[in-house]
């Protein structure tokens, strides 16, 4: 991640990042914390990162299971990001008391960054994680926003709590220059396997997603365990 923000940054002068939760995207983030505060460590600005989520729990601010505290701590506060440069989604104590509201001002925020004659700014690298049933972001398996068309949206009854959510859709996911999931565990093997297979995104919202320059799939052996081997003659 180091290297990949620091190249998009010598051409751009600035890059861009979008972040997921769970415990293997924390973990991530905070081991990027402790490498670039090492004292020889200067190839990224963190000055010139944008930050913005992929999804979000629609909980009040400071609810621990926001994914917006696990990164705050593990990575933004320790290397001081700029207050003006981290976008996060908003809070249920917010003044968006409706979570459809919160959606559309994120979307305009999205808007309002981007470059003349797009709706979206430029995402460089887009972290995802997924769950054993092959949803990423809050985009969930046979779920009215695996068909949602829309940068943004609030998505209520998720089969996993808090039932209600913010999340980008697949038609802003999918602008990302590099989208990179993150996964591990035996139990995600399946959904793994099948979103390398190209399953239908409606049951296997993870094969929906795509960098558009690059999807990395970055996997523990486990999570790796009932992908076929990759044969030496072929």
């Amino acid at each position: 991640m180091i290297a990949r923000l620091a190249a998009v940054q010598a051409v751009h002068r600035s890059a861009s990042l979008v972040l997921t939760g769970g415990g293997i995207g924390t973990a991530v983030l905070a081991r990027v914390a402790e490498l670039t505060a090492a004292p020889s460590s200067d190839v990224v600005d963190w000055r010139a990162v944008q930050v913005w989520w992929s999804d979000e729990r629609f909980i009040p601010a400071g609810d621990p299971r926001r994914n917006e505290v696990a990164a705050r701590r593990a990575l933004l506060d320790p290397l001081a990001v700029p207050a003006d440069q981290v976008h996060p989604m908003p809070a249920s104590d917010s003044e968006f008391a409706a979570a459809q509201d919160a959606a559309l001002w994120y979307a305009d925020q999205l808007a309002a960054a981007a470059p003349s004659g797009r709706a979206l700014p430029r995402f460089d690298v887009l972290l995802l994680g997924m769950g054993a049933d092959g949803h990423v972001a809050s985009i969930f398996p046979q779920s009215p926003a695996t068909r949602d068309t829309r940068p943004v949206f609030a998505v209520r009854n998720c089969p996993k709590p808090p039932p209600t959510r913010l999340s980008l859709g697949f038609s802003a996911i999918n602008t990302a220059a590099e989208v990179w999931l993150l996964v591990s565990g035996r139990a995600k093997a399946p959904a793994v396997a099948c979103a390398l297979s190209r399953a239908d995104p409606v049951q296997i919202p993870a094969s929906g997603v795509h960098g558009s320059r690059a999807t990395r799939w970055w996997l523990d052996a486990a999570a790796a365990s009932n992908l076929s081997p990759v044969r030496s003659d072929t």
